[in-house]
């Protein structure tokens, strides 16, 4: 697993947009300026669209008062379910929605889980960490699905 100290992995996602897919590398979107990132199993699962991603948005604006440059979500998912979550939650521009479609990002990182049990496939872990040009500086990984608590928009404010 990622440690603090250690650069963020650089492989190829995916963002939705207006104009449809949008490729990004991760070496990118973290390399410059201060990223909170959380990770999520799935998509519309409840506990990621009841609790998890809605903290987030509605902790969006005192997140970036901290001297945060971009909130981003990443989950197993492709970036037009991404989008469609974001459409659903009302994430407008408050939090990237990141689409990691083949787990590479969450398997690079030492994060990814097999939720083959629950009919998911690979997955990531429920995590939340702290990115400062492109290196990890805090992070905190929930136990098992479906806990939530290392992991909230709380507990990343008491560590920036």
């Amino acid at each position: 697993m990622i440690s603090v100290g250690d650069k963020i992995p650089d492989v190829p996602l995916a963002t939705v947009g207006a104009d449809g897919a949008n490729p990004v590398r991760s070496g990118e979107l973290f390399g410059t300026g201060r990223t909170v990132l959380f990770g999520v199993p799935a998509a519309f699962s409840p506990t990621c669209s009841d609790a998890h991603l809605p903290g987030f948005v509605a902790k969006a604006q005192e997140i970036s008062a901290k001297g945060v440059d971009r909130i981003v979500c990443v989950s197993v998912n492709d970036p037009f379910v991404m989008g469609a979550w974001a459409k659903d939650q009302g994430v407008g521009d408050s939090v990237i929605m990141l689409a990691d479609g083949a787990a590479l990002f969450a398997t690079a990182m030492g994060l990814s889980i097999d939720a083959s049990d629950f009919g998911l496939g690979v997955r990531s872990s429920r995590y939340a960490a702290i990115i400062d040009d492109g290196t990890l500086t805090w992070i905190d990984v929930e136990a098992a699905p479906p806990d939530h608590e290392v992991s909230t928009a709380d507990a990343v404010l008491s560590h920036l």
